[in-house]
């Protein structure tokens, strides 16, 4: 196995099992509070979990978001679990295919479109890969998956624990900048677990970028999984920094303002209920990764496939008690912000101001 196809393995075994989550930092999805309809004149049967995204129609608007590539076990998970997103009618998210581009041999772990014909697939590549790269040669990486659009994930702060990590994040902007111009599909601009601020969606926007996925801090911690990797000096740093991040709930908070045409909210969404907070706050969709994960290892495909199916009863109930008949009208519900999301959205007012 190469020393990449090492590092997915410890990736798939540590989120699967690992003590690897955010220790005191949540979502603060728990914040949004929806206010309750008693009158929602609305059927169960008539309400409409469907949108259009990114050219696509999603039944349900969530992201089993990407996760792994480049093992064998990888290949295994990812064409079940797209499978699972097929019949659910949601989107999948890729691993990065940085080992895909390292070793041929590995381009069939990321294979699913026998699968998942239809779904909504994000291929997958590291803005620091990216700006090594030219625009053919992405381009093919895109192409060899079939991906609908391309994450390009920013991460910085998981790379820093890394003992072989990268440490020069020079040139990731005009290289996504690059791609948004000249790739035949979409480019989304991805954290990892880290949040994106509002001033880094300004700087995206700039460059032409309208598709985001904040995957905020409240779930896994990839500072965290890094660490339980990392020896020495490493792990030190890493124990210091594994709480670093914005609050997903925030980071979405922040970004919704900027009308991007996508926004995935991903990173530590658990529930329907999040699903739904998430989308009061401005998000298009929802994005699941480590939940899903840790479903599939305990039961296979079906296992997965309850977990959503959870996930989905959870969003339409939430959806009927604020007397939403669809989701435009669950944007608009009414609610309240609470506690430290509250705080978060003063102060980013007051430095807007």
């Amino acid at each position: 196995m190469t020393r990449i196809g090492e590092r997915k393995a410890d990736h798939i075994e540590l989120a699967a099992r690992g003590d690897v989550g955010f220790k005191q930092t949540t979502t603060l999805l728990e914040c949004v509070r929806l206010v309750h309809d008693a009158l929602p004149e609305l059927s169960v049967a008539e309400l409409d979990t469907s949108q259009v995204v990114l050219g696509k129609r999603l039944r349900v608007p969530l992201l089993i978001a990407g996760m792994t590539g480049g093992t064998g076990r990888a290949r295994d998970v990812n064409q079940q679990l797209a499978a699972v997103a097929e019949q659910l009618g949601c989107a999948f998210g890729l691993g990065s295919q940085r080992a895909m581009h390292r070793a041929e041999e590995s381009a069939d772990t990321y294979a699913v479109r026998g699968v998942a014909p239809n779904v909504l697939l994000l291929g997958n590549l590291g803005a620091v890969q990216a700006a090594q790269l030219k625009t053919a040669e992405v381009a093919r990486l895109v192409e060899r998956v079939q991906a609908d659009a391309l994450c390009v994930h920013l991460n910085p702060a998981m790379e820093l624990i890394q003992a072989e990590g990268d440490r020069d994040f020079r040139g990731c902007l005009a290289a996504i900048e690059r791609l948004v111009r000249e790739l035949p599909v979409p480019v989304i601009a991805k954290e990892t677990g880290c949040g994106l601020s509002a001033a880094v969606g300004r700087r995206l926007q700039a460059i032409g970028v309208r598709h985001v996925d904040v995957s905020g801090a409240g779930g896994t911690s990839w500072v965290g999984v890094e660490t339980r990797r990392a020896a020495g000096a490493h792990r030190a740093l890493g124990e210091q920094f594994w709480e670093w991040g914005i609050p997903t709930g925030a980071s979405v908070a922040q970004l919704a303002p900027l009308g991007f045409e996508t926004l995935f909210a991903t990173g530590g969404i658990k529930s329907g209920l999040d699903v739904a907070r998430a989308i009061v706050l401005g998000a298009s969709a929802g994005g699941i990764a480590r939940p899903v994960l840790q479903a599939f290892e305990a039961g296979g495909a079906e296992g997965a496939r309850q977990l959503l199916d959870g996930v989905v009863t959870e969003l339409r109930t939430a959806m009927l008690l604020v007397g939403a008949r669809d989701l435009a009208a669950l944007r608009r519900a009414p609610h309240f912000v609470t506690g430290e999301l509250r705080e978060w959205q003063r102060q980013a007012d007051s430095a807007e101001r």
